[in-house]
């Protein structure tokens, strides 16, 4: 297999994890749909079925057509090795319950995903893993608590869904003192704006359903990261059983053979958006991060090159506005997801923190009036229209 990490990421993302060429060969990788794999000499079977020599045995555990998936992130990302997971929770529960077991301690940030705060608000507590959720971007008491002793730092930036910054490196060299993984969820940048590695994280999670995948048709999850501690999470998931199938993966792969193309659109359409509505006199606030006024953009300007194309902003009234505002929109799909071709938009409470409370989300700091907005790749003046239209109703 040909070596793509010296070539830019636009090129890896087509390339990395391909079949070599020869003549006759498939120029798209198939999809292998076999559950097993044959050997006719049984000492070679053994080999490859315990890690000794390349090859695949059973698809639960390894499979081509996935394995192709796993090289595009390794390389995208600069990672030692990759592994990947049936959905981009199973790829966050994976890691987190490989790692903390009864007695262990975890260092995390309120603003996590509402899948990630259910873990560590219901369940990790259930299993006498202690939790310590800090406010997020104050970067001076999580260090103070990683200083006290942790086991596994657990970071997500921008956060889903109010986009907080939060300082990988900074973070990162707090929890090496005191010998702690660092983890950090990459989903809303995507490789092509931030790599938490080449800031210090040892591993980086990605719900591959999103933006990498890029057209809402399929599910995974993907972890990159230190080949030791992603062979860790490998054996687990290999028993655990949330494996990613070849199906999925195919189309994931495919899908991030233009992510380079659609995240340098989104990046544009997003900045674009976010500076209209910043002076809109019907918005109360913007947040994305590569507004000069953000409270990270210093951060985020440092750690990414690009501030991808996730916002989310609050209308100046109730939720009764919220809901007309939401129903005028013309341009877009209410939907529970995000990173798609097309523009998607919701709130907390029916996208990214469905699972909490209103309370719970309430502790969080998430307003129930914040519209969450995934850019799509249309047209960026006509999103701008829809926007103004939609609030030229309220």
């Amino acid at each position: 297999m040909k070596d793509f990490s010296q070539y830019k990421k636009g090129t890896a993302a087509v390339w990395a994890g391909e079949s070599d060429q020869h003549q006759g060969s498939p120029i798209t990788a198939p999809i292998v749909s076999s559950v097993a794999f044959s050997y006719s000499d049984p000492d070679e079977w053994y080999l490859a079925a315990s890690g000794q020599a390349a090859g695949h045995i059973y698809s639960r555990n390894t499979n081509p057509t996935v394995a192709v998936l796993e090289e595009k992130i390794r390389i995208l990302e600069g990672a030692e090795a990759a592994t990947s997971f049936a959905t981009g929770m199973a790829a966050i529960s994976n890691t987190l319950f490989c790692f903390l077991v009864s007695g262990k301690r975890v260092v995390s940030i309120k603003d996590t995903y509402g899948g990630t705060s259910r873990l560590f608000l219901d369940f990790l507590p259930k299993y006498q893993v202690e939790v310590t959720l800090c406010d997020t971007g104050d970067h001076a008491s999580m260090e103070s608590e990683i200083a006290r002793g942790c086991d596994l730092v657990y970071l997500e930036t921008p956060t889903n869904p109010t986009l907080k910054i939060v300082d990988i490196t900074r973070l990162a060299a707090a929890a090496k003192k005191v010998g702690a993984i660092v983890v950090v969820d990459n989903t809303f940048a995507t490789p092509l704006n931030q790599n938490p590695l080449a800031l210090g994280a040892d591993l980086v999670i990605h719900s591959a359903t999103k933006f990498l995948c890029g057209h809402s048709d399929a599910m995974g999850g993907l972890l990159a990261g230190r080949r030791e501690l992603v062979e860790q999470v490998f054996r687990f998931r290999e028993i655990h059983g949330g494996s990613l199938q070849a199906d999925p993966a195919y189309m994931i792969g495919r899908g991030m053979k233009t992510l380079d193309l659609r995240i340098e659109r989104q990046n544009a359409s997003a900045m674009t958006i976010a500076r209209h509505l910043q002076g809109h006199p019907k918005i109360r606030e913007v947040f994305y991060p590569g507004l000069p006024e953000h409270a990270g953009h210093a951060i985020a300007k440092a750690q990414m090159t690009g501030y991808g194309g996730m916002m989310s902003f609050s209308l100046d009234g109730g939720y009764e506005l919220v809901k007309k505002f939401l129903s005028g929109l013309r341009i877009v799909h209410l939907a529970a997801s995000l990173g798609s071709v097309s523009t998607l938009a919701g709130t907390p409470r029916t996208t990214s923190h469905v699972e909490l409370t209103a309370e719970q989300r309430s502790r969080l700091g998430i307003p129930e009036g914040l519209i969450r907005y995934s850019v799509g790749i249309e047209n960026a003046e006509d999103l701008l229209g829809d926007l103004d239209q939609a609030l030229s109703l309220l």
